[in-house]
């Protein structure tokens, strides 16, 4: 291959793996999350809902780095599911703020496993794990 196009080959793309690991991380959750019946976009939502209970959606969409037109359509079907509530808010009209109900709240309880579950599935030291982690969050940044 000619040296000019070097930095063509995937080998030499940061992206790819970082694609490749996210695609591979995600499925080894699909057996966990199945039981709960949620997938992995919901099941990332219900993390923040569990920790904060109620959040707008904007602050839920920069929590999970997602757009309002991702959350909507999981929203609502999160929410058919019975797992947490949609309400305008009473200050800002414009501002829809999500909540946990009971059943969401209940769920937290058969969820807690999953990321020592995950855990397992990470071919990683302690050590590594955290500076991957810091690093992917720098990159995120």
């Amino acid at each position: 291959m000619d040296k000019n196009y070097d930095a063509l080959r995937l080998e030499n793309q940061l992206c790819f793996p970082l694609y490749a690991c996210s695609r591979e991380v995600i499925k080894r959750y699909k057996p966990c999350l199945d039981e709960l019946d949620l997938t992995y976009t919901q099941y990332i939502a219900m993390l923040v809902l569990w920790e904060k209970k109620s959040v707008t959606v904007k602050e839920l969409g920069n929590a999970l780095f997602l757009d309002s037109g991702t959350l909507t359509p999981l929203l609502k079907k999160m929410e058919a599911k019975g797992l947490l509530r949609r309400r305008r808010s009473s200050d800002d009209e414009r501002s829809l703020i999500v909540t946990l109900t009971e059943e969401g709240e209940a769920m937290r309880d058969r969820a807690v496993e999953v990321p020592y579950k995950m855990a397992q599935c990470v071919n990683l030291a302690p050590e590594e794990a955290s500076e991957l982690y810091r690093l992917l969050y720098k990159l995120l940044g």
